[in-house]
Formats: structure tokens, C-alpha cells, sequence
């Protein structure tokens, strides 16, 4: 025997209605699209947005679109031509251009009349500070050496032990450093691992290699008090940046802090000096 279909009453006229609420919700998304516009330059879903507007408010917004866009494409041109331009030389006063005039750049001049020199280029009134710069011929150099005379200005050094330890960390946590130097006891450094991450970026953080930590701090800090110095290449370059004094300084204390600097570094291992004034011209140095 053949199925037997069986047709329920009113089943036709569901199907009709089933059929005519398809088409309406087709009809209804069809206007949907046709109501949204493209906005160029927002971000994510706010790049659509509905509109309840005429056809000719609507071709007035894809206008408006197209005139953003092309502001946003002449933009990019232009960072890049801004990017492609070399950078300008950078203009040094009149009163540095004369001072340099002084300097024979292709010469090494003998420390004494080095430092003689650098205070007839010296451009400050104040009392400016004398640097060395030292050029290894190798990086991740460090060491430390007490200079004779000092640097010509004051170091805060400051101890942490387990009686000063907790408001150190405090006051660090607070946002005060009070000090140019920290020396710590071992005892004490899984308290002060605390503020690592604030000390570290700034040089602060106590390091064995440079003497910082020490079971007798008070002879450290005494010393450092006194002018003893840590001094070390920078990171990635063989270079070592160096306070060595003040221009008020004796030509020959002068001499002798650079001298105590050359040997705590060891004389074979530097490739080449230059000294300079706070904003004055370098001198190179024979060695």
C-alpha cells in the first residue's frame, strides 16, 4: 500500500502565514542594510551606524565620507614626508662657536695644558663641573676608586640595616629618595627587594659587584662620605661618564683625581679621554 497523506485542517492557511512572516522579516533586514552607512574613521563597531534619513541626506553622508577619507589619506602623506625629511643640525650659540675655534679637535693635548685650556673655553659663570669621558676597549668594565679631592660635591650616603630598614622602604614606597648612595647589610636585602623595581632604573639598588652591600656598611658609608666613587660602562657602549671635580678645583687636584681615575681603570684598557666643562667644548687628552 501506498502512504497515506493526511492534511490537517487549517494546516494551509499556517503555512501561507508562516510564508508571509518569512517575507517580512527578509523585507525588514533589506531595509536594515539599506539605512546603515559607512562613517570612515571610527573604530570597531562604531564604523556602522544606523540612520533614519532621505536618499539625499544619505548621498550627502557618503560625500561627507569621501572627503574624510581623503583628508585621512593627504594626513599619511604627510607623516611620511615628515618621517623621509632629515633632521636639522643642531645650531650652536655664537660665545660655543668661538670657544670651539680654540679646540683642534685632531689633537691630544697634554693634561696640564688640558685643563688650562678647558677653563679658557668654559662658558659658565657658575662653578661648572669637570667630566671625563673615557672610551674602553671593552664594556662591562666597573670598579671603584677614592679620589684624592673628592668630586667637589656633597654624596648623601645612607645605611640600611635592620634598624633603618623598614622606614627606608617606607619612604621609598612614598615616593622620597633622600639619598645619592644606599648601603645594605645582607640582612636586610629581601626587605629592600621591595622596592627593586623603583631603585634599579635609577642606579640606587645596592650591588655587590660595586661595594654597596657590605657587612659593615658604616665603613663603606665613611668611605664613600669621603669621596671614593663607583664607577662602570654604561650597559651597551665601552664608555664610562665621570664627575672629576669642579672648575674651582687646583689645576693640580685636578690632576690627581684624574690620575687615581686612569689607574683604579688601568691605563691598557683605555682607548681614549676626553674632558669637559658643564656646556663647554671636549678636549682630548694624551694619556
Amino acid at each position: 500500500m501506498g502512504k497515506i497523506k493526511i492534511h490537517t485542517l487549517g494546516s494551509e492557511d499556517e503555512k501561507a502565514q508562516k510564508e508571509k512572516l518569512t517575507r517580512q522579516r527578509e523585507e525588514k533586514k533589506k531595509r536594515e542594510a539599506a539605512e546603515k552607512v559607512h562613517v570612515s574613521g571610527m573604530g570597531g563597531g562604531e564604523r556602522v551606524k544606523s540612520v533614519n534619513m532621505s536618499e539625499e541626506e544619505v548621498d550627502k553622508m557618503a560625500k561627507l565620507t569621501q572627503e574624510v577619507e581623503k583628508d585621512q589619506a593627504e594626513s599619511g602623506e604627510t607623516k611620511e614626508e615628515k618621517k623621509s625629511q632629515p633632521k636639522k643640525a643642531r645650531v650652536r650659540s655664537k660665545k660655543y662657536q668661538e670657544a670651539l675655534g680654540k679646540v683642534d679637535k685632531n689633537k691630544l693635548y697634554e693634561l696640564g695644558i688640558a685643563l688650562k685650556l678647558l677653563r679658557d673655553v668654559t662658558l659658565t659663570k657658575f662653578d661648572g663641573t669637570v667630566e671625563i669621558h673615557i672610551n674602553t676597549v671593552e664594556k662591562g668594565l666597573r670598579g671603584s676608586v677614592q679620589l684624592p679631592h673628592g668630586t667637589g660635591r656633597e654624596v648623601r650616603v645612607k645605611i640600611a640595616d635592620d634598624k633603618t630598614i623598614d622606614a627606608i622602604v617606607e619612604s621609598i614606597n612614598g615616593g622620597k629618595i633622600d639619598f645619592d648612595v644606599l648601603i645594605a647589610h645582607p640582612g636586610v636585602m629581601s626587605k629592600l627587594a621591595r622596592v627593586a623595581r623603583i631603585l634599579g632604573p635609577k642606579g640606587l639598588m645596592p650591588n655587590p659587584k660595586s661595594g654597596t652591600i657590605s657587612p659593615t656598611p658604616e665603613k663603606v658609608a665613611d668611605k664613600m662620605s669621603k669621596g671614593e666613587i663607583q664607577w662602570k660602562t654604561e650597559a651597551d657602549f665601552p664608555l664610562i661618564h665621570q664627575v672629576l671635580g669642579k672648575l674651582s678645583f687646583k689645576d693640580e687636584q685636578l690632576q690627581d683625581n684624574f690620575k687615581a681615575l686612569v689607574k683604579s681603570i688601568d691605563q691598557i684598557k683605555i682607548s681614549k679621554i676626553t674632558i669637559k666643562s658643564t656646556m663647554s667644548p671636549g678636549i682630548k687628552v694624551e694619556l
